[in-house]
């Protein structure tokens, strides 16, 4: 078994309430979001986000568009100097 850290977190309840979420939902969308946002920084690889998000790398990838994520860790124009090379 992976070593693992638990983290607490304590949240306003009607924050959850706005968000429409209870708080198991909550932790996975935080989860997510978390791992979506490092990945475009560049942070993290496809594989350890989707670690980070607790879900399979292929539910990664589809879950990107719901954040309006590329998949791509390129810049178009480091993709063009990529294409004259």
């Amino acid at each position: 078994m992976p070593d693992t850290v638990i983290l607490s977190l304590e949240i306003n309840r009607d924050s959850l309430s706005a968000l429409r979420m209870d708080s198991e939902r909550f932790i996975l969308e935080m989860r997510l979001a978390a791992a979506v946002k490092w990945y475009e920084l560049g942070l993290l690889s496809q594989s350890k986000a989707a670690e980070v998000a607790g879900i399979s790398r292929v539910e990664f990838l589809t879950s990107l568009s719901r954040y309006q994520a590329s998949p791509f860790q390129y810049r178009a124009d480091e993709i063009a100097n990529e294409a004259k090379s």
